[in-house]
Order: C-alpha cells, then structure tokens, then sequence
C-alpha cells in the first residue's frame, strides 16, 4: 500500500518533532525541539504554544496528570496539560550535549536520548529515568540518538540511531534493554531514519528525513507500507485521532533554510487502516 499525506497546519515549526496523541491533554502535541515549543493541535486546526526554554526535545503524558518535556540538559515536568513546567530533574551538566527524542517506557519510566550540539560522533547517549527521577545510562555511546517505540506485548524496543541508518530491535528484560541487533537498514540515498511509532500489529513506522517518507515495515523487517510527504525533512510519526488510524507527521525547514519548499515546518496527516497504541505515559 502506498499514500500521500496532506498539510494540514500552516507552517508552525522550524524543526518539528515528537508527535504524540494523548486524551489526557485534548489530542494532538508535538514540538518545535530547537525553538523550545510545546505545541498543541486544537480541535478547529489551530496550533496553541507553550515555551520551556532552549530545546523542547520529547513531550509525554504522566500518569497523574500534566506532562513531561525533555529540556536541553534534562527534563521539566508540569502538573497541569496546558501549565509550563515547575519541577525539572537534571540529566547531563555538558554543555555541549543537548536532548533529543525518546519515549515513556511500559514500566513508566522514561527513555531520554541525546546527542552532541556539534553531532559528533559518539557525543550522544539513551539515558532511562525512572519514577521517582534517579537517571541511569540506557545505552552508550550513540550518536543522534531518535525515535523509540515498543511491541504491543511489551516485550522488544525499536530504536534509531540517525547515523547508523538502521532500525535497531532489542529484548525488554525486567525493564532492561538488552540484544540491540539491526532490524532495517536504509540506503542513505533514501533519506535517514529519524522518529518513530508502532502500531496495534506490531509493525513500525519510521519517518525517513531527507527521504521525504514514512515507512511502516513487520517485526520482522519487511517494508509493508510507505507514506509520502511533499516536503523531504520529516522527522518523525504517529498514530492519533479518535480511533488511532491518523498518521500524524511532523516536518522541518532545518536543513533548508530559506531555501525549503512550501510546507517544511508545517503538520500533515494521513488515513491508515490500523489503528496504534494508545501512548505510555511517564509515572513520574
């Protein structure tokens, strides 16, 4: 099966990322990570902002209500869904590493990865916070450490390291990632992978920035679906909407400037018929 997303936002980041559906917040949120916005899609289409600072680089619900923000050097939690953050938990002192994405774990810890402000190889890290915020190392050394997801049953993650051009599975041990092992490899003249999801079958979706896709491929490897955006810097996915069987896809005029086209930087969705998982939040 193959389709086309359609805009349906104005341009409303410089870099778009980490969509993600939750009732608990009204629908829709995503981020414009180097500009510092937690952004909201309304009901009637518009997109309301909440500013925490430098970098807004992953948002997810907690499961007491309001919501966590990945920060440049850490974490901001904010106990109301339209409040700005009042508490934070550092991760790193380095100046020179800033968070990227990541997502909420079944054990309702949270998965925060990072990379190097220069993208250097190896600068980057996915670090795990548990509930009550002790910060503990995931996995180490990465690079531009991205989308992550997990199996309907809990029992494997999905992972990108941007650099590596492969979609990565690992083994969920008692709340451990272990057994990284390649999954998909891309072609790099294919666009890289960046953010992703997993939908009710078990299968991924992976935003391929420069690739001007979404790919949704089987646990096992097989391509089984592509989504095309009109615009080449996706960054990332996922599945929303009432019944969970809208592809949400954010998008990025990075890397373009003032030479992007049309659209980079804006929201666009498109219909798929099955529906994803409903969103993890953090226990913290």
């Amino acid at each position: 099966m193959s389709g086309r997303a359609e805009q349906v936002t104005d341009v409303v980041t410089h870099h778009g990322e980490g969509p993600v559906w939750s009732p608990r917040w009204g629908g829709l949120r995503f981020v414009d990570m180097l500009a510092g916005g937690v952004l909201t899609l309304r009901d009637d289409g518009t997109v309301s902002r909440i500013d925490v600072g430098r970098v807004a680089a992953l948002v997810r619900p907690r499961r007491e209500g309001g919501y966590v923000v990945a920060t440049e050097h850490g974490i901001g939690l904010a106990d109301r869904a339209d409040g700005p953050p009042t508490r934070s938990v550092r991760i790193t002192d380095d100046a020179g590493e800033r968070m990227n994405e990541g997502s909420a774990a079944p054990d309702g810890s949270l998965y925060v990865g990072s990379m190097a402000w220069d993208a250097r190889p190896d600068g980057g890290t996915l670090y795990r916070v548990d509930p009550a915020g002790q910060v503990t190392v995931a996995l180490a050394p990465v690079t531009i450490s991205n989308g992550l997801g997990f199996s309907p049953d809990h029992t494997r993650a999905y992972y990108v390291d941007t650099p590596t051009g492969r979609v990565d599975v690992l083994d969920v041990d008692d709340g451990v990632l272990r057994g990284r092992r390649p999954l998909v490899t891309v072609p790099a003249d294919e666009g890289a992978p960046d953010g992703l999801t997993v939908d009710s079958q078990g299968t991924v979706w992976v935003a391929l920035n420069g690739g001007g896709q979404v790919r949704r491929y089987s646990p096992g490897g097989e391509l089984l679906d592509v989504v095309t955006v009109p615009v080449p810097g996706v960054t990332a996915c996922t599945l929303g909407g009432p019944s969970l069987t809208d592809l949400y896809i954010t998008t990025s005029r990075l890397d373009e400037g003032d030479c992007a086209p049309p659209g980079a930087g804006a929201l666009f969705a498109a219909a798929v018929d099955t529906p994803g998982l409903p969103v993890l939040p953090y226990a913290g």
